[in-house]
């Protein structure tokens, strides 16, 4: 480049300037390369790096759309790249590679995202901090000592860091709105089904689990889920296809909409007081905004819901395990995962057939009574978080005590799991700073497959009250 205003951009503008000629994707990759050059060796977002392979691509011809020849990032869990390794942040699948795209992947690169690395997560996605012994700690850019939470912690990080406007993230309790929160980004969880997660799986964590990003600007989510959402061939299901692009919702007017407040989870969890002060004045602007709010909330048993949920990954890590192990032709040895993976596959192996039948059907009862309050209501707000962010080493793995473990998840999380459990959209806003000047999420959720009105009352959000100027210690 240089582009002295590069940090400033976010996607969708740094796509105008490729397509206008005012760039060429090739000087924008060399920015975004020597931003993580710079920046990855203090934060440690980055698992693989792909420059080779992204400078290729930018070099080559372009496909049209919005977002052709942006530097992206895909998260290295879960999702597979042709040739490249997904340790999946665990020392099992240190050398585990792929001879094909998922089918998310190959939408991002249809759309012309430039992928140049994929970022680091805990292991299995099973940490709200990102510090997997296979790739170590990555670090919050506001403050190094703090964690940028997980699971997709690097690429959060990345994002809030500047050294590009949005990455891929996934999130199947919270894995997206988790770091979005305590790195100060718009995180967008989409509905049960909005994005493919095939061919290798008709659905993560039995539709717990679904693939989108985190990025600095609401119309970035909204370009981004353009060029990914809707079925794959062979997907079990998927939500219902929305009347336009979702881009053409930014900006929009939500109309006058009546608003549940929820400060508190239902079973009355401990809340940090600053988190509750971000979300009342997040309720009252949203006032000013004209829209009426109510304390209200969905109705819906969360401690049986938790423990369904502890069946349902307890089997998928069990599963994964054994299959990859299978396929190494070898037994379990000390070191192959962290202590609390170990933990969660032997608890897979005690339930039964109709532990995992009861899971599924209380996971669908909260659904339903999530269905029932909007009914009643448009949008739930609430905070994102329960916990202002932490402090890196909050929560080791290598402890194999997997109830001190899930009670410490609960009492993190109890506001993002219940709407993958319901299957409903969640975006989490930067509309909050602690004392100590941490971000502090504010959750928006919606009924199943109305992504388009989240975003536009995030929109119209980030007009009133816009973070986008704010930027994290580490830029000085």
């Amino acid at each position: 480049m240089p582009i002295s205003e590069y940090e400033d951009f976010d996607a969708v503008e740094l796509g105008e300037m490729i397509g206008a000629g005012e760039v060429t994707a090739a000087e924008v990759l060399e920015e975004a390369i020597s931003r993580m050059e710079a920046l990855n060796p203090k934060l440690n977002v980055m698992v693989e790096p792909l420059f080779d392979a992204a400078r290729r691509v930018a070099k080559a011809s372009l496909p049209p759309g919005p977002l052709a020849g942006v530097p992206y990032l895909m998260k290295n869990l879960g999702l597979m790249m042709e040739g490249v390794r997904c340790t999946q942040g665990s020392a099992l699948f240190s050398d585990f590679s792929s001879d094909h795209d998922s089918d998310f992947v190959k939408r991002v690169k249809s759309s012309g995202l430039n992928v140049f690395g994929t970022t680091n997560s805990p292991e299995f996605g099973l940490n709200s901090t990102t510090e997997p012994a296979a790739h170590g700690p990555t670090k919050n850019p506001w403050n190094t000592d703090y964690s940028p939470g997980g699971s997709s912690g690097g690429s959060a990080a990345a994002v809030a860091a500047r050294i590009l406007p949005a990455a891929h993230a996934s999130d199947g309790g919270g894995s997206i709105r988790i770091p979005g929160s305590n790195c100060g980004l718009v995180g967008l969880k989409v509905s049960r089904g909005r994005t493919p997660s095939g061919p290798d799986a008709g659905e993560g964590w039995a539709g717990l689990s679904n693939e989108h990003a985190v990025t600095r600007t609401v119309r970035d989510s909204a370009a981004l889920l353009d060029a990914t959402n809707g079925p794959a061939p062979g997907d079990p299901y998927f939500a219902k296809a929305p009347a336009r692009d979702y881009l053409n919702e930014v900006g929009e007017n939500p109309g006058k909409l009546r608003v549940g407040l929820m400060l508190a989870p239902p079973d009355g969890r401990a809340v940090d007081p600053e988190v509750v002060a971000a979300t009342q004045a997040a309720a009252k602007l949203m006032e000013s905004l004209g829209h009426r709010v109510e304390e209200a909330a969905p109705d819906f048993d969360i401690n049986a819901m938790f423990d369904a949920v502890r069946v349902v990954i307890a089997g998928n890590v069990g599963r994964d395990v054994k299959m990859r192990l299978k396929a190494l032709g070898r037994d379990y040895q000390q070191g192959d995962t962290e202590e609390i993976s170990r933990a969660w596959g032997e608890e897979g192996e005690k339930y039964t057939a109709e532990n995992f039948a009861d899971a599924l059907w209380t996971i669908h009862d909260v659904g339903r009574r999530f269905g029932e309050f909007f009914g009643k209501h448009t949008v739930l707000l609430s905070p994102t978080l329960a916990k202002v962010p932490l402090k890196l080493g909050a929560r080791p793995m290598d402890n194999a005590d997997l109830d001190a473990y899930y009670e410490f998840q609960g009492q993190v999380i109890p506001f993002t799991a219940p709407c993958n459990v319901a299957g409903v959209p969640a975006i989490t806003l930067p509309l909050g700073w602690s004392k100590d000047d941490m971000p502090i999420g504010v959750q928006l959720v919606a009924a199943s497959g109305n992504e388009a009105l989240l975003l536009r009352l995030a929109s119209q959000i980030e007009d009133a009250a816009p973070w986008i100027d704010k930027k994290p210690g580490i830029l000085g």
